[in-house]
């Protein structure tokens, strides 16, 4: 089955064109015209992935993700903008947003955005049954992950740092379970960006800074060591101290 795409651009030429386009690459899409539609349009059948315009009319891009978010729709979403400002980019991560677009945009790069974002959506399932923190100590079957205070369940995608539980987003997740399996190792930009993303944004990307800030601040604890190091020109490397 093609995988389905809700559009929502209310700029009709860019909208078509668009919309053309990923039909041409085998998606099976519904194109709207802004925020209104696109949220009616979600509630009537759940696509696979979005792309919406960052500015529309009425509701735009980010109240559309803000809402979906808020109602605890995980659908993965792709933002077109004519922002270029990187506090522009974080308002759409800040709102829910995956990954963004900026407008004039290659096709092809809208192309290998969506397949990344697709890759990483896992299938719907049962959130967990909510289990209390591990006992810290020797883990005889090996379903933690453990480095600099840190231990993780990935197959049921927790993290704890001592006794406190961490509230992380699937990118978080991704991020943090990739610095605990390589725990003092400088990993480069380059190779975060293939592991969490599939693609690399560039070298003038924020992107990874951004989702490492927010993953420090819910990491970081008074008077505890930061763990997440900032290797300058290479990477990151998580450690204690």
């Amino acid at each position: 089955m093609p995988h389905t795409v809700l559009l929502a651009e209310d700029d009709r030429a860019i909208r078509n064109a668009l919309e053309r386009a990923l039909t041409l690459e085998g998606y099976r899409v519904t194109a709207v015209a802004d925020g209104v539609e696109a949220l009616a349009q979600v509630h009537r059948s759940r696509p696979d992935v979005l792309v919406l315009d960052v500015m529309m009319p009425g509701i735009d891009g980010l109240q559309v993700c803000r809402v979906l978010r808020a109602e605890g729709d995980r659908t993965p979403v792709l933002m077109l903008t004519a922002l270029v400002e990187t506090a522009d980019r974080i308002a759409g991560l800040d709102a829910g947003a995956d990954d963004y677009v900026v407008k004039p945009f290659d096709v092809e790069e809208v192309f290998a955005r969506l397949r990344a974002l697709l890759r990483r959506a896992a299938p719907a399932e049962p959130p967990p049954a909510p289990a209390p923190a591990p006992e810290p100590g020797p883990d005889p079957s090996g379903r933690f992950l453990e480095a600099a205070g840190l231990r993780m369940d990935p197959q049921a995608r927790r993290a704890w740092r001592g006794g406190r539980e961490l509230e992380l987003t699937r990118t978080e997740f991704e991020l943090l379970e990739l610095l605990i399996r390589n725990a003092g190792v400088v990993l480069e930009h380059a190779t975060v960006y293939d592991r969490i993303w599939g693609y690399d944004f560039g070298p003038g990307s924020k992107n990874l800074a951004v989702y490492v800030g927010y993953l420090r601040r819910k990491l970081d604890e008074p008077g505890a060591p930061q763990l997440i190091h900032t290797v300058r020109g290479v990477g990151y490397v998580l450690r204690e101290g």
